[in-house]
């Protein structure tokens, strides 16, 4: 079957199952003993090896797959070349631009780049074997209300979903703190209504959520946003936030670990579920690992 073909089948969840997968594309279809598959973000591995070496090592050290930077970040080429080498994913990417280059921006030329960012990230994310593109649409500031925000994200995203089946990537909307979509001043006991009604008005099956767990724990309970979202949930970001220690070590947070999963088990999530913590050489990576076992997981 022809590659781009099948990404579109996969993509919509309706590839037949006599069709053998390919090992790139194996993620969308996770094993029942193996639901959910251990990324991270590439950044945080700053060893100085080739991205080769670096692959093997994540591999070594029980990581599934890999999460790039794009429009720039790691090079495209030698990465599918690693990949394929090594039989390692590359399973999507984050758009690199979206803070600076805005889609909320009220600038329609900002705008219109942060746009062609966006189309930039889908093809390179479909040229790696990904299927994804992690996007934050906006930031609630001065120049830009929650109701333009909204508006404009929606607007641009609608005009970058032709790309999407026919790259076979989809957009997921991170929830960060950009004040959109919950209240930066509000109490610990937000809901995700706001983010379910996003979504849910951009209706794309192309469009859904990049789902951070640590990121809300601030404003709400991860767990209870899980439930939430359901089936929007397409990726995990896994990160910990405490009231006293902030952003930290998985685990060593306020997060509670044991609604999450069982929040995940209900809603029967399989895919990928990538740390986004402070990285360094490969001790350190092999610690996420491990804590993404013990407190994501569940395993001892």
């Amino acid at each position: 079957m022809h590659r781009r073909h099948f990404l579109k089948l996969a993509g919509l969840g309706v590839a037949s199952a006599g069709v053998a997968t390919p090992s790139f594309l194996r993620a969308a279809f996770p094993p029942a003993d193996r639901p959910i598959y251990k990324s991270i973000k590439m950044g945080m591995f700053n060893e100085p090896i080739p991205l080769l070496e670096k692959f093997k090592v994540m591999r070594d050290l029980g990581l599934d797959g890999a999460e790039l930077n794009s429009p720039g970040g790691e090079n495209k080429e030698e990465a599918l070349q690693a990949s394929r080498e090594l039989d390692f994913p590359i399973h999507g990417v984050v758009d690199s631009i979206h803070w600076g280059t805005r889609l909320s921006d009220p600038d329609p030329a900002i705008r219109e780049k942060g746009l062609q960012g966006l189309i930039s990230s889908i093809k390179e994310s479909a040229y790696v074997g990904g299927d994804a593109v992690l996007l934050v649409p906006g930031k609630v500031g001065p120049k830009e209300s929650h109701d333009e925000v909204w508006t404009r994200s929606i607007e641009q995203i609608r005009k970058a979903l032709p790309y999407c089946p026919f790259y076979g990537v989809r957009i997921l909307i991170e929830n960060v703190w950009n004040g959109f979509l919950y209240d930066p001043d509000g109490d610990d006991n937000q809901t995700a209504d706001l983010l379910v009604k996003y979504l849910d008005e951009i209706a794309s099956p192309w469009v859904g959520s990049y789902f951070d767990i640590g990121n809300h724990q601030r404003f709400g309970k991860p767990a209870q946003w899980i439930r939430r979202l359901g089936h929007r949930i397409v990726k995990l970001d896994v990160k910990d936030w405490g009231k006293t220690n902030g952003f930290c070590k998985i685990g060593d947070g306020d997060v509670d670990w044991a609604d999450v999963r069982a929040a995940l088990h209900e809603i029967r999530y399989t895919g990928w579920a990538t740390a986004e913590v402070s990285g360094g050489n490969r001790d350190r990576i092999k610690e996420i690992s491990q804590r993404m076992d013990k407190h994501l997981l569940g395993r001892s």
